[in-house]
């Protein structure tokens, strides 16, 4: 969905329930909002609402601190979207003017490219904000059993091609999950997960994929002689019916999975959390994703999470260092605060403490 064709629609939209809305396309953008229906043309920059958009992952958080922004400040609550954070961070990167959100979540970090982008478009001075981490879960339903899978397990099931035994490779061959590994049992292989635009796809690929892939020694010592070839071999997911792209709408995979026992998906930890009832995650190389493994980095499916703000429209749009100061405060994003009940698993109270400092001064990324 593009930006410009959502930005009149957006301000006359509601506030939506917290969490992604299971309805509707898979990849169609989630929105959250409490402007009241406007029949007049949309407002000057100085007088609209904050405007968000990007990761899936991330966007739970987002939803949440601005619904408690809306209600306990004079500002007006920010509008959300969940995008993905490729998705996100072209929007975010594509100008400066009122169609253009001011703030763009990310489950990865800016890549140099997107900062070349935004360059391009004007946009220079861009603040980033490390909100936490997250722990990427393989899930199936509880109705099923939990699976105990290897990087190396993970890799050979979802990898386009793999080793053949003599020093090559092939087109995956691998049905079942005893193709893989014949201590796992022989239930075919059908895991929904993000697309390319998500930051959780990004992630996914380069801490479990590459993970996995670089336990062959001639793989791992052809990323000296030939990076390229190494990282299309490691990071290139199967296009078969063995892996399907879910969109965005991590919920949703909630939902399939329910309905299919057999099948696994991919998405963030704060999903796992709120819906333990029902999924459960796969331990990886012997680690649950849990809070506690996640924090302390045992689990290996780890990641950082952030959000990037356009300096240029701090103190121009109302209420955007009012909701940076409220999003990295003890009470939101601290250890006890509300966002660890939503599963944001927190810094500690040193990086936490350094990272205000640095959104406080509005320190910004240096080109890359």
């Amino acid at each position: 969905m593009l930006y410009k064709t959502m930005a009149a629609s957006l301000f006359a939209l509601s506030i939506g329930t917290l969490g992604l809305s299971g309805c509707g396309a898979a990849d169609a953008p989630t929105k959250s909002n409490s402007s009241h229906v406007q029949k007049q043309a949309p407002a000057t920059i100085s007088q609209r609402q904050i405007k968000i958009v990007g990761s899936s992952t991330v966007y739970p958080f987002a939803t949440t601190v601005a619904e408690r922004f809306g209600r306990t400040t004079s500002f007006k609550t920010p509008i959300v979207e969940s995008t993905g954070s490729g998705g996100g961070l072209k929007l975010f990167c594509a100008g400066l003017n009122t169609n253009h959100p001011d703030i763009a979540n990310a489950s990865r970090r800016i890549k140099s490219s997107e900062i070349a982008n935004c360059a391009k478009n004007g946009v220079t001075d861009i603040v980033e904000v490390k909100i936490g981490y997250d722990g990427i879960v393989f899930a199936n339903s509880r109705k099923s059993q939990q699976f105990e899978l290897s990087l190396k397990d993970v890799f050979l099931a979802l990898a386009k091609d793999v080793p053949n035994g003599s020093g090559g490779v092939k087109a995956n061959p691998y049905k079942t999950w005893k193709d893989v590994n014949n201590s796992l049992p022989s239930i075919k292989i059908e895991v929904m997960g993000p697309p390319p635009t998500s930051g959780t796809r990004d992630a996914f690929v380069e801490l479990a994929m590459e993970g996995g892939c670089k336990k062959f020694s001639w793989i791992k010592a052809l990323k000296k002689t030939d990076k390229k070839a190494y990282k299309s071999l490691c990071h290139t997911i199967r296009e078969d019916d063995a892996f399907i792209e879910a969109g965005e709408n991590d919920n949703l995979i909630v939902q399939k999975l329910n309905a299919n026992p057999s099948a696994f998906g991919i998405f963030g930890f704060s999903f796992l959390d709120q819906n333990a009832d029902s999924v459960q995650g796969s331990l990886i190389n012997g680690k649950a994703p849990s809070f506690d493994n996640i924090s302390s980095g045992d689990y290996p499916i780890s990641r950082s999470l952030y959000f990037y703000v356009k300096k240029a429209n701090i103190g121009t749009v109302p209420g955007i260092e009012a909701y940076l100061s409220e999003f990295l405060s003890a009470r939101a994003s601290g250890p006890d605060g509300y966002l660890a009940d939503k599963g944001l698993i927190p810094m500690n109270d040193a990086e936490r403490s350094k990272w205000k400092s640095n959104v406080s001064a509005l320190k910004t990324l240096s080109r890359k």
